[in-house]
């Protein structure tokens, strides 16, 4: 009889247990921006697609970010939900600073919430970049508290995003902590590029500016803001953190990617996880995009080669199908390469007939080096390094191969993306390049790409001179080609696996609590 109870116990539990992981969750999303309302870098895209993910999965999702004044209040049909909200600021001269809240629905449902402020949102022409971006972003992440704390919508979950709103769990664990509502809400932190700490040189700090982390968050208006390391905050109060790869999660906690946080986020790597970013497949589609010159699909790829003279068109390149196109689609910056990418195609284009085009803006000195390599081979280089929200698609559609030979990398979408089209990428195995991409096996035909390890010209030319040779064998590249396109990085994968990780967050919030708890009792003995 003990035993038939002590089974239907366990069996009751277990049900209890599947129960509790399948429950629909309430999720915030905090982030400075989110497409289509706001668009600076991927993270908006990352932002918009996962939202839309958890929702489909049952889940009441919200998004909270700043009312930019360029941002369409008609056109996207944004109302008033909460006028005068008072934010304090820990300033004895301006305790408050007077925001709105105001609010949109996409066309999924879910409520878009926006915190209006004339003079650090509405006023400003851009989104980043100027010296008092700290304030700006305080009031952000303390905006979403107060607003939460009104009880419009109450979540279980706020996710917070880059180091703009990693104060956001240090004020829940401070401030906050004695609040009815907020106190019972769990974070996690999602780091989309550990090199960017907030507005100050973390790798050069001195002792006098170095921000411990776990001292009180200095108020809107002191100098002190500005030298304070948000993204650390971030990691120290969070109750769960990830990065946006598995790969990444694990070589941040080492020195050479750590961005001088390693020792810490080894220390707490108990709560570090890694999550691959993923794409919108019905919005990256080669059989329906109207930025390239013809459709096709993974049983029509006969047809791409329509797409190969538009790109060579594009970039008044000779027209010759049988050269293999290379190219670069992304931000002209040291993190992707994109030196080593010049030096080592000067020895390429001296022994071989290949081409090579790039789009995307950023370092000036980075956008020279490209301009010198257009000169000394004309007729087979092709530059725009400025920013282009068109001529990605088509050069994912066109070339043969795009190179990203990153120094490191969190994650990156433009692998992706590139063999969503049939665009055979040259990696190096870092980050999410090392989750997303595997080296192609000529002899057995598996693989998706080519990688290779060394940040180095011997290691990128290698793998250049290997993708020529195999663009020779057209039945061998067509099966590299087919392996690509079938690669599957959707988002509903990754929406899962960030529900897991709020599951996580949930439990390791509670056991905090208690573990509290039972501090303050044993302190009161």
């Amino acid at each position: 009889m003990d035993t038939l109870m002590a089974f239907t116990q366990k069996k009751s539990k277990v049900r209890e247990e599947e129960q509790e992981k399948t429950r629909s969750l309430k999720i915030l999303l905090v982030a400075t921006e989110a497409a289509p309302y706001v668009t600076v870098g991927g993270a908006s895209a990352v932002i918009n697609h996962l939202s839309k993910s958890l929702q489909s999965l049952g889940h009441s999702v919200a998004i909270f970010i700043p009312k930019f004044g360029f941002i369409d209040e008609e056109k996207y049909g944004i109302e008033m939900v909460y006028e005068g909200l008072q934010v304090p600021t820990d300033d004895e001269n301006i305790p408050f600073l007077t925001c709105n809240v105001k609010c949109a629905k996409c066309e999924a449902g879910m409520p878009i919430y926006f915190l209006e402020n004339q003079e650090y949102y509405e006023k400003r022409a851009n989104v980043y970049s100027y010296s008092d971006d700290p304030t700006r972003w305080t009031l952000l992440s303390r905006g979403v508290l107060e607003f939460v704390s009104k009880g419009i919508f109450v979540p279980d979950v706020i996710h917070c995003n880059d180091w703009h709103t990693g104060i956001v769990p240090n004020y829940l664990k401070t401030a906050y902590v004695k609040d009815p509502i907020l106190s019972n809400i769990a974070t996690v932190y999602t780091i989309h590029n550990l090199a960017f700490q907030g507005m100050f040189d973390h790798k050069h700090v001195t002792e006098m500016d170095y921000d411990d982390g776990k001292s009180p968050v200095a108020s809107f208006f002191s100098p002190r803001l500005n030298k304070q390391n948000f993204m650390k905050r971030g990691i120290i109060y969070a109750d769960a953190v990830n990065t946006v790869s598995k790969t990444y999660s694990k070589e941040i906690l080492t020195p050479e990617f750590g961005e001088g946080l390693d020792k810490l986020l080894l220390e707490l790597k108990g709560k570090i996880f890694g999550i691959v970013n993923g794409i919108d497949y019905e919005e990256f589609d080669p059989a329906k995009d109207n930025f390239i010159e013809k459709n096709f699909s993974i049983d029509t790829l006969e047809d791409r080669a329509e797409n190969k003279v538009a790109v060579q068109k594009e970039y008044d390149l000779p027209v010759k199908p049988e050269v293999p196109v290379f190219g670069f689609v992304g931000r002209l910056d040291n993190m992707k390469g994109v030196d080593l990418m010049v030096q080592t195609l000067r020895h390429v284009l001296n022994d071989y007939e290949i081409q090579f085009v790039q789009v995307g803006g950023g370092d000036g000195g980075l956008a020279e080096m490209l301009r010198q390599l257009k000169n000394e081979y004309p007729g087979n280089v092709g530059i725009h390094p400025y920013p282009n929200f068109t001529l990605p698609r088509l050069l994912f559609a066109g070339c043969d191969c795009i190179l990203y030979p990153s120094r490191f990398e969190p994650c990156g979408i433009v692998q992706i993306e590139a063999m969503r089209f049939g665009a055979i990428p040259i990696v190096r195995r870092v980050g999410g390049l090392a989750d997303t991409v595997k080296d192609f096996d000529s002899g057995t035909g598996a693989g998706t790409g080519f990688v290779f390890n060394k940040f180095n010209e011997f290691s990128l030319y290698g793998q250049i001179v290997r993708a020529i040779e195999i663009y020779k064998n057209k039945p061998l590249w067509l099966k590299l080609q087919k392996n690509a396109m079938r690669s599957d990085f959707s988002w509903e994968y990754s929406a899962k696996e960030y529900v897991k990780l709020y599951e996580r967050a949930l439990t390791f919030k509670t056991k905090s609590n208690i573990r509290e708890r039972l501090y303050a009792h044993t302190q009161r003995m």
